[in-house]
């Protein structure tokens, strides 16, 4: 069983453009949240509970994009318009998960910026980061 993916059928000329077009976005996403994971890593006075949270947020984002933004571009280069069950509901059931990690991600970032603007002599007490085994951990109390 197959569903079919209209889409952009009725634009055959187009689907180049749009392949071309949605190849670069993927690219600036990929090399931005990159970027974004690899500084905080680099730079030791970004060691921080926020740039800690920023990178795990940038990668959840690689990994939701990259559930989607390949398929389709498969399907603008081959233009092949057929999705099987078992494809969709993969992807479907990665866009759910990683949806819900994003929102989990985002709820703890805000109590963190929460802490540090309502309790600034307080952020260094319940934000702690230890060094443990080469990698940050950072615990509440």
């Amino acid at each position: 069983m197959e569903f079919v993916l209209w889409g952009f059928a009725d634009v055959p000329h187009l689907q180049w453009f749009l392949f071309g077009m949605f190849f670069v976005i993927y690219m600036i996403i990929l090399l931005g949240n990159g970027t974004i994971l690899v500084i905080p890593k680099v730079e030791p006075a970004l060691h921080t509970p926020m740039y800690f949270f920023l990178g795990h947020f940038s990668f959840v984002e690689i990994c939701y994009v990259s559930v989607t933004l390949p398929r389709m571009l498969m399907n603008l280069g081959t233009q092949r318009r057929t999705i099987s069950l078992v494809s969709c509901a993969t992807q479907m059931c990665c866009v759910l998960v990683l949806g819900a990690a994003e929102c989990f991600l985002q709820a703890v970032m805000a109590y963190d910026r929460y802490v540090a603007i309502c309790n600034p002599l307080q952020y260094p007490l319940v934000m702690i980061h230890k060094a443990a085994s080469g990698s940050l951990e950072f615990l509440s109390r």
